[in-house]
C-alpha cells in the first residue's frame, strides 16, 4: 500500500490519501492540538452564520493561513454559511471546523451572528391572523 496525492491535491498542501482509507490528516495536526477556538473562548454553536470579511482577509496574514482556513473562507465567501453546514461541506469534524474559525475570528477575517432566536419570532397566532386579514381584503 502506497501513499500518493491525489490529482486534485493542491501542491504543499500536506495532505496525503489512501485509496482505501480516505484522508490520513488527523484532527489535531489540523488544530495544532488544540481542542478549544483561540483566546477569546467563543462559542461557535452549530446555527451560528459566518461571513467574510473581504477588507480584513486583504490584510490577512497569509503564512498564518493553513489549507483548511482558506477552504472555509473560500465556502463563505460564496454564501453566508452556518457552522454544521461548513463542517458537513468541508468534510471535517465540528470541533476542528470551530477551531479554525477560531483562527479565523482572532485574525478578524470572518463575521459571526447568530440567527433570530425563535422566542423573538412573532407567534404563529398572529401570522395566520394577519394573512386571512390581507386575504379579506
Amino acid at each position: 500500500m502506497t501513499l500518493e496525492p491525489t490529482s486534485d491535491t493542491p501542491p504543499g498542501s500536506g495532505h496525503w490519501y489512501d485509496a482505501e482509507a480516505g484522508p490520513l490528516v488527523r484532527p489535531y495536526a489540523m488544530t495544532g492540538g488544540r481542542t478549544r477556538p483561540g483566546p477569546t473562548s467563543v462559542a461557535f454553536d452549530l446555527i451560528a452564520l459566518i461571513d467574510v470579511e473581504e477588507d480584513a482577509l486583504a490584510q490577512a496574514d497569509d503564512a498564518a493561513l493553513g489549507y483548511e482556513h482558506r477552504q472555509l473562507i473560500d465556502m463563505c465567501r460564496v454564501e453566508t454559511q452556518t457552522v454544521a453546514e461548513l463542517a458537513a461541506d468541508a468534510d471535517l469534524p465540528v470541533g476542528v471546523v470551530r477551531v479554525l474559525l477560531g483562527d479565523l475570528l482572532e485574525m478578524n477575517v470572518i463575521r459571526v451572528s447568530r440567527p433570530v432566536p425563535p422566542a423573538q419570532l412573532p407567534d404563529e397566532k398572529i401570522l395566520r391572523e394577519v394573512i386571512d386579514g390581507l386575504r379579506a381584503l
